[in-house]
């Protein structure tokens, strides 16, 4: 599917007016094929794995992603007057709620209760990814007249395809999402971590109260008591047969708790080959068999928690493998931020604190606009309250800071 619409730029920025002379070509993809790699990747810049061309496109093409699962490709583009790709968003049609990690289940309830449908929907995200990160993708120094531009193009979309709503997900560009009287903000939270220019673990762990302190050292004391050996291989390292016993563990984890292992095999293998030094494997071995593994991805200075799996329960190896290891490499490698997923409140006491997470939601009829937008403050105000709640438990031995509405 191609759709190809000129615009024009016309909007008013800090109080004044600016026409620009600048035009814009829209054009809207079903896949990234259609995309040279290097110019996509241009636009998302090195931190943020999720959007590089290559994991977008092993998800189309491994089959992880397709109207069954609920998540169809619809990417919008923009190019310049000399063919130049100089923005792009992340956008799917989606026919559920699966794999967005912002719950809106509540709000299908309401329009199917009213008779009205809430699928299909639009949704500016990576799928299966509750990572904050880039959403409206432009040019290295092009100014905030082009993300408006592509934003105004995405509304536009999302009424002409007569969509219930457009949804952008963990956004870092909120304050230039909050410029549009069209969006209105929701936020989560998610537990993240922040390197404090630590130069060891050790340095980390002096930072904390005492009884944490002690509490991490006894279970990292645990662990290695245990006989387990454990190493650390970038995903461009890892050899096939260790990929295939990753993805076991990680259908055993998924089909555990219930849920639905959307990644292919071939998945992983793809982005192995395409982008491996972006991948962290950390293996838990014990009497040469391998017991359990977790999986991240690196950006520039963020390091992003994904997948765990263990064949054998050994007391603590799910903090070991998931945070210390983890932190371990964020203090050597001088990367700044650890975002290890979504929920879990047993990450605060390991040095992860409360961090509110926005989405942004476009809501096309005008009275659900008008209650969706009223729970969403409602909404906002118990989860601040909560939030703070769980900052008195900071690990921390400096005061942590309260929370405030983002």
């Amino acid at each position: 599917m191609l759709k190809n619409t000129w615009i024009t730029s016309n909007h008013s920025i800090s109080g004044q007016h600016h026409k620009l002379s600048l035009h814009y070509q829209s054009s809207v993809i079903s896949s990234l094929n259609a995309v040279d790699p290097e110019d996509w990747n241009a636009l998302v810049g090195a931190n943020y794995p999720f959007l590089y061309h290559q994991f977008l496109l092993a998800l189309e093409q491994s089959g992880s992603i397709n109207a069954s699962v609920g998540w169809v490709p619809n990417y919008l583009i923009l190019h310049d007057k000399s063919g130049k790709l100089v923005a792009a968003a992340p956008r799917y049609i989606k026919f559920n709620s699966f794999g967005e990690f912002v719950f809106d289940w509540a709000w299908a309830d309401a329009y199917h209760r009213s008779g009205i449908e809430y699928y299909p929907k639009h949704v500016i995200a990576p799928p299966f990814t509750p990572a904050t990160g880039p959403r409206l993708l432009i040019s290295p120094g092009a100014g905030i007249e082009l993300k408006l531009n592509l934003l105004k193009s995405l509304i536009n979309d999302a009424e002409l395809a007569k969509v219930s709503s457009l949804h952008i997900l963990y956004p870092v560009e909120q304050d230039d999402l909050l410029q549009s009287s069209d969006l209105f903000r929701r936020f989560g939270y998610e537990f993240h971590w922040n390197n404090r220019n630590y130069s060891t673990f050790d340095d980390f762990l002096a930072n904390l109260k005492s009884k944490r302190r002690k509490q991490i050292r006894k279970e990292r004391k645990t662990v290695f008591e245990s006989g387990v050996i454990i190493d650390m291989i970038s995903g461009a390292d890892a050899t096939e047969s260790q990929w295939h016993i990753f993805y076991e563990l990680y259908i055993d984890t998924f089909n555990k708790y219930g849920n639905h292992p959307a990644l292919t095999l071939d998945f992983f293998l793809q982005i192995a080959a395409s982008m491996g030094s972006s991948i962290l494997l950390i293996f838990a071995t014990l009497h040469n068999r391998i017991v359990a593994v977790s999986f991240f991805l690196r950006g520039h200075d963020t390091l992003y928690g994904r997948y765990w799996g263990a064949f054998q329960d050994i007391p603590f190896l799910h903090f070991e493998l998931c945070y210390y290891q983890a932190l371990d490499y964020c203090i050597e490698n001088r990367i700044q931020h650890f975002e290890p997923g979504a929920q879990g409140e047993h990450k605060i006491s390991r040095g992860f604190l409360p961090t509110p997470t926005p989405s942004f939601h476009w809501i096309a009829d005008p009275r659900f606009r008008i209650a969706i937008g009223r729970h969403v403050k409602q909404e906002q105000q118990y989860l601040l309250a909560y939030m703070n709640t769980l900052m008195e438990k900071s690990p921390y031995r400096s005061e942590t800071q309260i929370i405030k509405p983002c």
